[in-house]
């Protein structure tokens, strides 16, 4: 990849359930924590405003940090928009990659299915990039954003978490 590259991973899913219930299980820690990699995640949904995604107890006890992401709320639009930097923690070598930007675009269609759009810029920061597309999951390092989505699409419209 050249230097002045620009690479982003664009995901949409199709989730049965309003703008705003998809709102709050993306900003709400009582959500967050009920899909993905299970953590709670902590918004100041204002411009400027900090994000942090707090390990769940088993990446702790695998010596985690407590914190696993972090970053900054650029634009908050409830329950249409939401951009943000986000910068993993997890890994020393995927920390130094820096901050990458993240938005989330919820759109409502008909028959009461919204579309959610997951966008982030990973420019600058291959191994995240490599870890958000799932790259690592036979090593045990989850799915990346396809699995994030799947399993907020299976909560949003089953009440149950997704099994892994």
């Amino acid at each position: 990849m050249s230097e002045n590259e620009t690479t982003v991973h664009v995901y949409r899913v199709y989730i049965k359930a309003t703008a705003e219930v998809i709102w709050d299980a993306i900003t709400r820690p009582e959500w967050t924590a009920r899909y993905g990699y299970g953590g709670f995640s902590e918004y100041d949904l204002r411009p400027g405003g900090t994000f942090v995604g707090r390990a769940n107890e088993g990446m702790i006890a695998q010596g985690a940090p407590e914190i696993a992401v972090d970053g900054e709320v650029i634009e908050a639009d409830p329950p249409r928009k939401l951009v943000q930097t986000f910068r993993m923690l997890m890994d020393p070598t995927l920390a130094a990659e820096g901050f990458t930007r993240l938005t989330y675009e919820i759109a409502e269609r008909n028959g009461g299915v919204c579309t959610l759009t997951v966008t982030h810029d990973v420019t600058g920061a291959p191994g995240l990039g490599a870890l958000m597309r799932g790259d690592y999951e036979a090593m045990g390092a989850g799915g990346g954003w396809p699995w994030v989505l799947s399993g907020l699409k299976t909560l949003l419209e089953t009440g149950k978490e997704l099994e892994s």
